[in-house]
């Protein structure tokens, strides 16, 4: 989290709005129109604030993409150290993070696809793509610890395997729609199925 978010206390201010409500309309209208399309104007109109109304919750247009794109990857990271993945087996363990990312992603959809959209425009960004890419390799890790005890086909690459994985988990943003026919649970199932039958040694 950065320096700015644990800085800045709780604060409500007009017409009702706490920073969580604020934070989800700027990033739903940041997904929307992209980031660097949406000004501090076009989120006080969206709001029914005044800019100078918003700046009493938020110093700048940065912070809440530093906060948003936070708000992911605390979420990301958390099922790495969490205690589903703290099991013994290395292919369970593996089993966990995919299971537990898959479940970030629906509870914090709009955060996760934001994050996705990031380019690395700006310092924020690229902070972002830094921790995304640290996930990545600790996740890698942890491919090549089942391939080292014979769980996973040792002809795949790690890095590969992570990234194709990946790839799968983070198209659900593009299809996903909460409240559809598959929930959550069904969702993780399903992906970590298709994800782990396929590297499992046979």
């Amino acid at each position: 989290m950065s320096a700015s978010t644990e800085a800045s206390p709780a604060r409500r201010g007009r017409p009702g709005y706490d920073r969580d409500q604020v934070l989800a309309v700027a990033v739903a209208l940041f997904n929307e129109q992209g980031y660097d399309a949406t000004s501090v104007s076009h989120l006080a109109s969206r709001l029914g604030l005044t800019k100078s109304a918003l700046y009493h919750h938020f110093d700048s247009k940065e912070q809440l993409l530093a906060l948003a794109l936070g708000e992911a990857l605390d979420g990301l990271e958390g099922v790495l150290d969490g205690p589903d993945a703290a099991v013994t087996d290395p292919a369970e363990r593996l089993g966990a993070v995919l299971r537990g990312a898959v479940r970030v992603l629906v509870d914090k959809l709009p955060y996760v696809t934001l994050l996705l959209r990031v380019r690395g425009n700006s310092d924020v960004e690229r902070a972002a793509l830094q921790r995304r890419r640290a996930f990545d390799h600790r996740v890698t890790a942890l491919v090549a610890e089942a391939q080292r005890a014979g769980q996973v086909r040792a002809d795949v690459d790690g890095a590969v395997a992570t990234r194709l994985v990946f790839g799968m988990v983070n198209s659900i943003v593009e299809w996903y729609r909460p409240g559809g026919a598959v929930d959550r649970e069904r969702l993780a199932h399903d992906v970590v199925a298709v994800a782990l039958d396929g590297m499992r040694t046979r």
